[in-house]
């Protein structure tokens, strides 16, 4: 009998010592999904993380490009896969903010399907004009556009893309008609308005920087509560008397719903700590143009629900529609 229960009593105490004697997490390769092509912006930054993220944790970190369907592709695949922590969504707002008011349906829902986990960063974007174009900041614009309606237009890369939303409400808040001229992807309206085919477009400083040096584009104005410190010349929107011209967009990382409380911890704060860090800080995101963030889970999802009520007003006034 003491045998026996002395057995028991090792059995018992292995029971009770399960949950400390689990590896941390995480104890097996993580993947982060990313909602776009390899190469972009994003990809870079996923790439620039994960390699860093996986020396700090002794794991790998895989980055896996999903493209599609305005981000749909990504999502629905982090939606549906376990939710261990080991799966990870890196986007935008599009997949939050714009497309569940784009779509009739989503094979996913946004506030159930997902644990927000942080913010990364903001991007604010430039209104920017052909360098031929006869007015030089946007009170000139807006002049010119009131005198000869519909005679001006602009770039976006599709109906309810940033450019887009951004434009049309430039045309609500400021009374005027500029006519929307849709790319079929980010990197084409930029050239557009260099070689001449629109006047105007809406793009970040990353994309901008280099035609704005060489005279090949100008600036009249920028999204944001204050200006570019690599721009200080451009004022924004808002001082100009256009609060409502949001023109960001926003990096994240999310989990699957039902994620373990603990990898969605963990991945905040070593992500946090890395933002922190000065030399990334500085070359990787702010020279490059990006507002570093670094949001709690909490502060993120308070984020999105404010970003999605103003972008769902913006999808209204410009009547976009999926495509």
């Amino acid at each position: 009998m003491p045998i026996v229960r002395l057995a028991l009593a090792a059995l018992w105490s292995l029971v009770l010592a399960g949950p400390a004697l689990a590896q941390p997490w995480p104890a097996k390769p993580v993947r982060i999904v990313v909602a776009y092509p390899a190469g972009g912006g994003i990809d870079v930054m996923a790439r620039q993380l994960a390699e860093r993220l996986g020396a700090a944790w002794g794991q790998p970190v895989v980055v896996e490009n999903k493209p599609g369907a305005n981000t749909i592709v990504a999502a629905d695949s982090v939606a549906k896969s376990a939710p261990d922590g080991y799966s990870v969504l890196m986007t935008t707002d599009a997949t939050f903010s714009i497309n569940p008011h784009l779509y009739a349906r989503l094979p996913f829902d946004t506030e159930r399907d997902f644990v927000p986990v942080t913010m990364l960063v903001l991007l604010q974007q430039l209104l920017v004009a052909n360098p031929a174009t006869p007015f030089n900041d946007l009170k000139g614009l807006i002049a010119a556009a009131k005198a000869k309606p519909g005679s001006i237009n602009y770039a976006s890369y599709g109906s309810g893309s940033q450019p887009h939303l951004a434009g049309e409400m430039l045309k609500h808040q400021a009374g005027i008609d500029l006519v929307h001229v849709p790319y079929k992807g980010i990197s084409l309206a930029v050239p557009a308005v260099i070689a001449g085919e629109v006047q105007l477009t809406f793009a970040g400083i990353a994309t901008s920087s280099a035609p704005l040096k060489a005279g090949r584009i100008k600036a009249l104005a920028i999204g944001g509560a204050q200006r570019s410190p690599l721009l200080p010349q451009v004022p924004t929107f808002a001082e100009l008397g256009y609060p409502e011209v949001e023109t960001h967009a926003w990096f994240g990382l999310f989990m699957p719903a039902g994620a373990p409380r603990e990898a969605i911890a963990r991945l905040y704060q070593d992500t946090s700590r890395l933002l922190q860090d000065p030399e990334f800080r500085q070359k990787q995101l702010i020279d490059r143009g990006y507002e570093v963030v670094g949001s709690s889970p909490e502060a993120f999802a308070a984020d999105i629900r404010k970003d999605s009520e103003s972008r769902g007003r913006a999808v209204k006034i410009s009547g976009a529609k999926a495509e």
